[in-house]
């Protein structure tokens, strides 16, 4: 990456700017996310994150903005997951606050204010791909990859732990949905069966977590399956298992909070459970994280906010360094410029390595970034990588079966477009 270095930047003007002359020239950046309610856990820990990368950035001296510093000002705002709360708050920060970047955590509140930010050219990041189509030219996903990753657990799993039959769960929503659509295609590809299959509302959901457990093992699954529930559901269902006497394999996109789990269960119950996240800490991280040092990062986020790592508390810290880069190779933070600049080639860097530029044939466009993918597991009570796999190799071989599961859920983007509520799951083997 031939982004101008800080070294470079000192060579030419003999300096670092101060503190007020980098006040003077700052960029905004909108944070436009879940911050508090049910959802606030892939939201917060995420601006937790942002906060912890602008500090850092500024420590250093700013952004470099051709052969000027300039320091970044994260501005937040929470839509509790609320439509209406998301229009209001992203008319503040764009026309008021003047951001030149608006992340997002996605979902049907950004789609509801999709065509105000297509409008004004807002160049916008989402951790769902899902929200993507050719009417979203602006909006990119080049962080979180959701769901097409998750694939790489289901390939981990069923070669190692060899399962029969597999039952599955997910929340009936823009997260839920696509997920279950994924581990569908996934398991489908490696043959494995796919016995139960329990939808629900997530609203409350956590209250109904044994009988929803208890469905699902009602036909004796190897592995049970959470998708890509909500952390406090992870939660409660993997608790319900451990309650019911599970003894088989629990895979899940995500563990948030992961210690707590081990307490409320036991080492031996969660030796093994599979995810897609990892701590930053992982010696298998040394040579891919995005930042030089990953260990640094997570040794200090926890420092500051102890116990609130989580799946995004790295996420939109990635997509700031990416977009750090971007600014950098096109000397001006103009969002089309930028937007450029990060798509150059059809290739970047993200959080794990090369990776490049997909999502045509799925959402119409090629805005999500799509590379290898991380598949952790919990041993010796620690979350350890046990290897990455490539997420476009899964793809050539088996796009049409995710295509397939996609359409069945009514996700590809020509479905939403005409009808952008969520589609109630066929019934299991319809």
């Amino acid at each position: 990456m031939n982004d101008p270095s800080l070294a470079q930047f000192l060579a030419v003007t003999g300096t670092l700017p101060k503190q007020d002359q980098l006040a003077a020239r700052a960029v905004k950046v909108g944070f436009l996310a879940p911050l508090s309610g049910p959802v606030e856990s892939w939201g917060l820990p995420g601006l937790y994150g942002t906060t912890l990368w602008a500090e850092r950035l500024n420590d250093e001296g700013g952004l470099l903005v051709g052969t000027q510093r300039h320091r970044v000002e994260i501005i937040s705002y929470d839509t509790q997951d609320d439509p209406e709360r998301t229009a209001r708050g992203a008319q503040k920060l764009v026309d008021q606050d003047r951001v030149c970047l608006l992340m997002t955590l996605g979902g049907t509140t950004l789609r509801a204010v999709q065509p105000y930010l297509n409008a004004r050219k807002v160049l916008t990041t989402t951790l769902l791909p899902s929200d993507l189509s050719p009417d979203t030219p602006y909006l990119i996903a080049p962080s979180e990859t959701h769901p097409v990753y998750v694939v790489t657990g289901v390939q981990y799993i069923c070669r190692t732990v060899k399962p029969r039959k597999v039952a599955l769960c997910a929340q009936i929503d823009a997260m839920g949905l696509p997920s279950l659509a994924a581990y569908r295609a996934a398991f489908k590809a490696e043959g494995v069966s796919l016995c139960t299959e329990v939808t629900y509302q997530p609203r409350d959901a956590e209250n109904r977590a044994d009988s929803i457990v208890a469905e699902m093992m009602a036909l004796e699954p190897d592995v049970l399956c959470w998708c890509t529930s909500y952390p406090s559901m992870v939660h409660a269902l993997t608790e319900a298992a451990y309650r019911a006497g599970f003894k088989g394999s629990i895979l899940s996109c995500t563990a948030d909070g992961y210690k707590r789990l081990i307490e409320r269960t036991s080492p031996e119950f969660m030796e093994g459970f599979t995810f897609q996240f990892p701590d930053f800490d992982d010696p298998a991280l040394a040579d891919r994280a995005f930042f030089e040092k990953p260990g640094h990062f997570y040794h200090d986020y926890n420092q500051r906010f102890p116990d609130q790592w989580s799946a995004v508390s790295w996420e939109y810290a990635a997509i700031l360094d990416l977009w750090r880069a971007a600014v950098q190779r096109a000397s001006t933070v103009s969002p089309m410029s930028v937007l450029a600049a990060m798509k150059v080639g059809g290739r970047a860097t993200h959080a794990f390595g090369a990776a490049k530029w997909w999502g045509r044939e799925f959402f119409g466009i090629d805005n999500a970034l799509v590379g290898d993918w991380p598949v952790v597991q919990i041993r010796d009570g620690k979350a350890r990588i046990m290897r990455f796999d490539s997420v476009i190799d899964w793809l050539e071989a088996h796009e049409s079966e995710l295509k397939a599961e996609m359409q069945s859920l009514g996700q590809m983007w020509q479905q939403r477009s005409a009808d952008p509520g969520p589609m109630m799951p066929r019934t299991l083997g319809a």
